[in-house]
């Protein structure tokens, strides 16, 4: 019969280094504050008119660059607003990116930043990513991180469009966080 190599006193306060570390993890969990948000992005799609928040910057070559198309990128910098009236208090900016990353032009991947402007937040930010699925009424991503207030941020947010209007090609989406943050 083989002979264990490690002395029993350091297995036993190996296991007591090791629980004691995760009981302390799981009381830092204990400490977390969750924030829930609603945000509302004023998005203009209209591709060339000065008003636009949102362009396509990369595509396949001979292709239409639209919102289907796979491998489409877009750029996008919507200012978000405290209620869906675009001329309520801006409290901060969507900027990121969205490509269009299903072959079949239903999802789109996501990386965006919320850039806070405006009351406690102020110049804190969160990190959203994940696949959008473009056409259906909620879409979900995660919070993958933050700054400022939102450190350690984690957590979801939701999508949904609250307003559409085809011609002029503007919307409003609606943005819920929830978030846990330190």
């Amino acid at each position: 019969m083989a002979q264990s190599f490690v002395p029993k006193q350091i297995s036993t306060s190996f296991l007591l280094v090791l629980a004691a570390t995760i009981y302390l993890a799981k009381a830092n969990d204990h400490q977390l504050t969750e924030t829930k948000l609603s945000l509302y992005a004023q998005d203009f799609s209209a591709f060339g008119s000065p008003n636009a928040t949102v362009i396509p910057v990369a595509g396949i070559a001979g292709k239409a660059w639209t919102f289907t198309q796979f491998g489409t990128l877009y750029v996008s910098d919507d200012t978000l607003t405290e209620t869906a009236d675009p001329k309520s208090l801006k409290v901060g900016q969507l900027q990121g990116m969205y490509i269009t990353s299903g072959l079949d032009g239903l999802n789109s991947h996501i990386s965006v930043s919320v850039v806070f402007t405006s009351k406690a937040y102020n110049g804190s930010t969160l990190q959203l990513q994940g696949i959008s699925k473009q056409f259906e009424a909620v879409r979900e991503v995660s919070v993958v991180g933050g700054t400022g207030k939102f450190r350690l941020a984690r957590g979801y947010a939701t999508f949904e469009t609250y307003f559409l209007d085809i011609p002029t090609q503007y919307s409003v989406v609606r943005c819920n966080v929830t978030v846990l943050h330190n």
